[in-house]
């Protein structure tokens, strides 16, 4: 598994994920070789065949998977967006500590 933490957040409160944009993935799996975190599962006998499996593995702002990809069927949220929310997330435990 990832950090369990980004930032000093808890990872499980961040959403950074790839979205599968299931009418461009060709199912070629050069996302799964190559993530080393188990974020993706192949599903062999089913007729969605990729799913991501371990969202909260994902490296928050890690993108290579979709930049693998050839039918550029995988998505993130925004950068900026998902950094706003951390620096809010972390603005509200202070306010709580």
């Amino acid at each position: 598994m990832s950090e369990t933490t980004f930032m000093g957040v808890e990872r499980s409160l961040i959403d950074w994920k790839p979205v599968i944009d299931y009418r461009k993935c060709d199912y070629c799996m050069e996302c799964v070789r190559f993530c080393p975190h188990k974020v993706f599962e192949v599903r062999e006998d089913e007729e969605i065949k990729l799913i991501i499996k371990n969202p909260h593995n994902c490296v928050v702002f890690c993108r290579a998977c979709s930049k693998l990809c050839g039918p550029d069927a995988l998505s993130f949220p925004d950068k900026n967006i998902t950094t706003q929310r951390i620096k809010e997330i972390r603005k509200e435990m202070e306010g709580h500590g």
